[in-house]
């Protein structure tokens, strides 16, 4: 069911821009200018403000940058083909609304393929058919080592303490260690295993096979803002949470609600970008640097055909020697493009020396695992930097050891007046967009009963 429009969208975003215009000062101008403000406008604030306009209360989205969706963002320019720079899957496909969403706005899903290889460095040193060979034995143990890894996480998780993956592991992967480091850790979601709790991972393992989207994760979540009002180029800087209603700062002035909701990631809240009037309790403080954002991003290479002989997203793995590796999903919805994707530490330090190290590093994998000639087919390459991004500074939330009561802690209000919301705020479903629209509309749900109390 589309959200009903009590607003058109000229008028909302006229309305907020008036606002805005003439400074408030929370608590002691009349009635405040909206019912309800959301800072953010990706997938939690989109999901908290549709829910919002369906109860009839008033509603407005501040969002610091250009453009909606937050960290998905879909890509339509640099390629001519729908390219998501972040999120690129829906996961949870089961359980979570935007499966009917897509369907009701004709953005096409299809479930995930889950065509796996595993390729050893340096492929032109062995004769093909010994190549063929050792590939389906690496494939095998790849799976094998995986499944064990997975039932000493959950037999780990089991336990009294809660420990970090990477003390959980079996102790005889050999040669395979690095590579099941990367695929359960960075790969999955963008932190080292030794960041990763056990407890929180175990609730992750059994969870559906993702969906893909056709036309780009980032244009799915752009297609269900209509109707929601949604001011750019306005980021907040203060939250004024002390008095019987809520101040927003912007450069514009302040504007004032009855609640608010916040959907900033939390390494943007931890930074310090956003002021807190009084001062965040110690407790919430914690919490947001305890669920900081991992790192993880792309490399889109466009080929020239089909060089590498792949199907359509195929996802490519290294037998790695060093923590320094990726994966390859390639042929993107049977397209010419490839997505090299690059994470953890090793992401990190990359984006740290900048877009060359980035673009250096995944050239030099795809012709260490390809074979030299791969790299000539290259015509085009675009990479992400989602940690250099300044209204999100990083990718996706983890999950180390404690960071359920993290999350618990973020999910209650303050002072019966702001809410926090988020991918990283979900109980169960962290670091998935489902997990983020879920928890959009869990806020605006709590929102909405403390203002029919009131």
């Amino acid at each position: 069911m589309q959200a009903p429009r009590p607003l058109t969208r000229r008028d909302a975003l006229a309305g907020v821009a008036s606002t805005l215009s003439y400074p408030a000062i929370a608590g002691l101008r009349g009635e405040p200018d909206f019912d309800v403000l959301i800072v953010g406008a990706g997938a939690a604030g989109i999901a908290a403000a549709r829910r919002i306009l369906v109860a009839k209360r008033t509603v407005a989205i501040l969002e610091a940058s250009d453009r909606k969706g937050g960290r998905c963002f879909t890509d339509v320019s640099s390629f001519n083909l729908p390219y998501d720079q972040g999120a690129s899957a829906i996961h949870l496909p089961t359980q979570s609304p935007l499966v009917k969403l897509a369907m009701q706005n004709s953005i096409e899903l299809y479930p995930e393929p889950q065509v796996y290889e595993v390729r050893s460095r340096n492929p032109a040193k062995l004769g093909k058919s010994l190549e063929e060979i050792h590939s389906k034995l690496d494939l095998e143990q790849f799976h094998v080592d995986r499944v064990r890894c997975y039932a000493a996480i959950k037999k780990a998780a089991a336990s009294e303490d809660d420990i970090s993956c990477a003390e959980a592991l079996p102790t005889d992967l050999g040669d395979w260690r690095q590579t099941m480091e990367f695929v359960l850790g960075p790969y999955r979601f963008g932190a080292e295993l030794t960041e990763l709790s056990t407890k929180e991972y175990a609730v992750t393992i059994d969870r559906d096979p993702a969906r893909l989207c056709r036309q780009g994760v980032g244009t799915l979540i752009s297609a269900l803002t209509l109707g929601v009002p949604i001011k750019f180029f306005s980021p907040v800087t203060l939250i004024d949470w002390g008095d019987r209603s809520v101040a927003l700062a912007t450069a514009e002035g302040m504007v004032t609600a009855r609640t608010a909701i916040i959907t900033a990631s939390t390494a943007v809240l931890a930074s310090g970008k956003i002021k807190f009037k009084p001062k965040l309790p110690p407790r919430y403080s914690s919490a947001l640097e305890k669920l900081r954002l991992g790192s993880y991003d792309h490399v889109a290479i466009e080929f020239n055909g089909n060089p590498l002989g792949l199907e359509a997203n195929e996802v490519v793995f290294e037998k790695a020697r060093t923590s320094k590796t990726a994966a390859l999903f390639a042929n993107v919805h049977g397209t010419r493009l490839s997505i090299l994707k690059i994470a953890g530490r090793n992401a990190a330090e990359l984006a740290d020396n900048g877009d060359e190290a980035v673009r250096g590093f995944a050239l030099d994998w795809i012709a260490g695992v390809f074979g030299s000639r791969a790299g000539k087919s290259v015509l085009r390459v675009h990479t992400t930097s989602w940690n250099k991004q300044p209204w999100t500074l990083g990718a996706f939330s983890s999950a180390p050891p404690g960071a359920h009561e993290a999350r618990k802690t973020l999910s209650e209000p303050l002072n019966d007046a702001v809410w926090f919301a988020g991918e990283a705020i979900d109980q169960t479903f962290w670091g998935t967009v489902g997990g983020a629209w879920r928890d959009g509309e869990r806020a605006a749900d709590s929102v909405i009963a403390r203002l029919n109390r009131k």
